[in-house]
């Protein structure tokens, strides 16, 4: 073994890395050209995107906006460039993008459905952003009335009525849970609506204050109805109601329960088994037969029905999988604290599980947001349904690209916004971290 060992005896100066290890160059080397094999990878991706782009971007922007007819964008194009290949014909949307958007709404009530937008917004403020005033929790509990007032219009004490019936149900359960129990008082309450929407309100309300006092706006028939107005709708009113129910499923699956527990496996299971557009001619053709006879349901309504239940059972199992993933001590640390049944599932399981289940629940929305456009097989129009009419019309026969490609962008705007309010509420409550 030698005895001869070195020490350096000064400390050298620091060196600035050289230009390769750093910044863009050295960012390059280390995600892009690493190796030989990286590198090949790169230049055939660069190839890839180039030829893409070389394609895609000339025929976006150098594209013809003002024209009456595809015939016309073709001309004007041979004109500017001398090829009537390879550029969009934008035209068609600058023509009937207001049909896209409202379908055949009436033009001088167009101010309804924006309304009807703006206040979404402002009242699901407080719902997805906790800095909101929670005085918008009012509108936020008013809004599911006041939207089918301003978008199908006619009496405002049709709504109101609406309205009562659920506050008569919420007074049942509050005034005799403790005398009949929690499950009597839900039956209670159920009973009591049902018998407020159709005998006391109509009569209280309509026929009575109503004419009275008859505030109304005008009609407008569900036939009207279409392009992104009604996918938005549609999508509105499934994502709003699939969760509550979906919730209400995912506990009645693990209930103790015989029945309720049966009832809730089994129309999961059914739903889940089912095709969407299945349902959909279900709630086209099918539905009014089981209703009585004289009975006016109307399609768009049906159309919400089907969507909502189908986004239901798929909301149940996501949820079912939140409650799953909680550790047992959350629930033997609920029933240490003494809480109910309701109290537990309110104030500790269910804040857990809804915050486990996030990135599904946000998946489940976006998918039944985007499969609203498959009313258009039933005959509603939607984008899609309104983009074939436009297409049969003789002015815009053989435009394809320009239409698909304005719906697929009003479509990525909404389920874009959805995903990365996602993200945001993940970050804030620190899903990693549970």
């Amino acid at each position: 073994m030698s005895d001869k060992a070195f020490v350096r005896r000064e400390i050298i100066d620091e060196q600035t890395p050289p230009l390769t290890a750093f910044g863009l160059v050295g960012w390059l080397r280390e995600n892009l050209f690493s190796n030989w094999l990286n590198a090949i990878l790169t230049f055939i991706s660069l190839y890839f995107i180039w030829y893409v782009l070389s394609g895609v971007v000339p025929w976006i922007f150098l594209s013809v906006w003002n024209a009456g007819s595809l015939s016309e964008c073709r001309e004007i194009a041979i004109e500017t460039w001398g090829d009537s290949h390879g550029h969009a014909c934008w035209a068609v949307i600058n023509d009937r993008w207001i049909q896209l958007l409202f379908g055949f709404y009436p033009s001088e009530l167009y101010w309804r459905p924006i309304l009807a937008f703006i206040l979404l917004l402002i009242s699901l403020a407080p719902v997805l952003f906790t800095g909101a005033p929670k005085k918008i929790f009012y509108l936020t509990a008013v809004y599911p009335f006041l939207l089918p007032w301003l978008m199908w219009g006619g009496s405002v004490w049709v709504s109101v009525s609406a309205l009562l019936g659920f506050a008569v149900g919420y007074a049942i359960i509050r005034y005799t849970s403790e005398i009949v129990g929690q499950l009597g008082s839900v039956i209670l309450s159920i009973i009591g609506a049902v018998v407020w929407w159709l005998y006391i309100g109509p009569i209280l309300l309509s026929q009575g204050i109503g004419t009275i006092l008859p505030l109304a706006l005008e009609p407008v028939i569900s036939r009207d109805f279409g392009g992104f107005m009604l996918a938005l709708l549609i999508g509105v009113v499934a994502i709003g109601c699939s969760l509550p129910i979906g919730i209400v499923l995912a506990l009645g699956r693990q209930s103790d329960l015989l029945i309720l527990k049966t009832i809730s496996v089994w129309f999961i299971e059914f739903i889940r088994g089912v095709p969407l557009i299945t349902l959909l001619f279900v709630a086209s053709t099918l539905l009014n037969i089981f209703m009585p006879p004289g009975t006016n349901f109307d399609i768009i309504l049906r159309v919400m029905i089907m969507v909502t239940l189908f986004a239901s059972a798929y909301m149940a199992e996501v949820i079912r999988g939140g409650l799953a993933a909680l550790p047992r001590g959350q629930f033997e640390g609920a029933d240490s604290l003494g809480l109910n049944y309701w109290q537990a599932q309110r104030l500790i399981i269910m804040p857990q599980a809804l915050k486990i289940s996030i990135p599904g629940i946000v998946s489940t929305f976006i998918g039944v947001f985007k499969d609203t456009t498959l009313v258009s097989i039933i005959g509603l129009m939607d984008p899609l349904g309104l983009s074939q009419g436009i297409r049969a019309n003789a002015e815009w026969n053989g435009i394809y690209w320009e239409l698909f490609a304005f719906i697929a962008f009003l479509f990525f705007i909404v389920c874009f916004l959805m995903s990365r309010y996602s993200m945001y509420l993940e970050r804030k409550l620190q899903t990693d971290h549970r």
